[in-house]
Formats: structure tokens, sequence, C-alpha cells
């Protein structure tokens, strides 16, 4: 889990300008929007609904959890990549070198049930989600998809978002504080038990109890955080 706080005091001219949370893909994503204190959120409205709307339909095309979902029906073998939406061709050929990447740590194909994009697709829809805010009238906002996060600008003049990382072993506890430049994915068994699957051995695995990583592309951030907490220093 990651703490999301600016761990500063906006200047006047600045504001929290949308704080809006949102149920979607079985979790609660939490998206900020930060800007001049002239912007009200009737500006910025429109394009939250547009990171709304995009967060609803990756939710639609690759929840496991709906039975006639396109992803749940590719998985059971009754649609093709050719029949199926273009997001599902673009998610698995990321996958495909987020595998390649990783050395085969992460692995959707190897998963118990079929095909299961899911260790990526979170942050992949974050991401997306941030992307329909670009255009708004505001200096910076933070997608936060139940800690896998997203960010672009900064949330007051001088100053950077930063996150605090839970310790894994005092969940009351902070273990770190990053700087946050673009997104941060963090994974690991301490929150939900033992989920995570070791696409080697195809047991439920992790050496290391949390994993977090930080980078341009969310994502791959979350694939790659992933990995890392199923292969520990193995990788």
């Amino acid at each position: 889990m990651i703490n999301v706080d600016t761990f500063s005091t906006p200047l006047e001219s600045s504001a929290l300008i949308v704080h809006h949370e949102e149920e979607v893909m079985g979790t609660i994503v939490t998206i900020d929007v930060y800007g001049e204190s002239t912007v009200t959120s009737e500006l910025v409205t429109p394009y939250l609904n547009f990171a709304l709307a995009s967060l609803h339909n990756a939710d639609s095309v690759f929840s496991l959890w709906k039975t006639d979902s396109p992803m749940s029906k590719f998985r059971r073998n009754e649609l093709d990549l050719v029949s199926a939406p273009e997001l599902i061709g673009e998610v698995l050929e990321a996958c495909q070198a987020a595998r390649e990447l990783s050395r085969g740590w992460f692995d959707p194909w190897a998963l118990p049930g079929g095909t299961d994009p899911t260790g990526y697709v979170k942050g992949w829809a974050a991401q997306r989600a941030l992307h329909q805010l670009l255009g708004a009238p505001v200096h910076g906002a933070i997608v936060n998809a139940a800690g896998d996060i997203a960010s672009f600008g900064y949330p007051s003049a001088g100053k950077k978002f930063q996150v605090g990382i839970t310790n894994p072993l005092v969940p009351s506890e902070l273990t770190a504080i990053a700087v946050l430049d673009g997104c941060i994915a963090t994974s690991g068994s301490y929150e939900r038990g033992q989920h995570l699957v070791d696409p080697h051995s195809g047991l439920f695995c992790t050496r290391v109890a949390s994993a977090s990583v930080m980078g341009p592309d969310l994502g791959l951030a979350d694939a790659l955080a992933t990995a890392l907490a199923i292969a520990g220093n193995d990788l």
C-alpha cells in the first residue's frame, strides 16, 4: 500500500481543484487534480469524466470477475485476437515485453485458469486515465489505483509529489518516502496474503515482503513490481 501526500503546504495560488473517488476494477481509484486557485472544478469536470470513462472501459474489457467480458471469453477460447477488442492485443503485446524484460518472472500466460494480464492492467488503466487529464487547465494530477500511482506535474510551485511506502512488517509505519516523478507501483503479500503466482513453479510465492518500482509507465512498473516481489534476488 502506498499513502499519497504532498508532504508540503501548497502556496496560496495553488489548490486541490478536484478530489474524486471511483469504485472500479474491484477497488477504489482516487483522482486528485491540482491547479491555480482561480481554476474551478467545473472546468476540470469534462476531463475527469473522460478519465473515469477510460477506467470503466478498461474494467469492462479486462475484468475476470465478469464472465461475459472480452478478456474472460478470450481465456475460455471463445474469442480470438482478431475478433477481440484492440485493447486486448495492445495489452498482451505490452505483457510480452514485460515478460522478456523480467526474464519470465512476470508471465500472464503461466497463471492458473489461462492468460491473466491483471498484474499489468491496473497500472495501465490508471496511466490511461491520467492521460485524459493532460489537457485540463491544471498543473498537476495523481491517479491512485489502490496504491499503483500515476502522476504528472506538481501540487504547487516549487514542490513535487511525494509518496510514503508502507512498511510491510509494521503497516502503521512508513518504510520510505519517494519523490514522485511519473509513477510508482508496489507489490507484495503483506495486505492480501499469498496471491502472487511464481510462473516457474506454479505455486503461490513471494520472496520479499514488498517491492516498489518507479518509472514513466505505470503498466510496466506494475508488472515489474510483481516480478520483483515473486523473484526477490533471483531477478
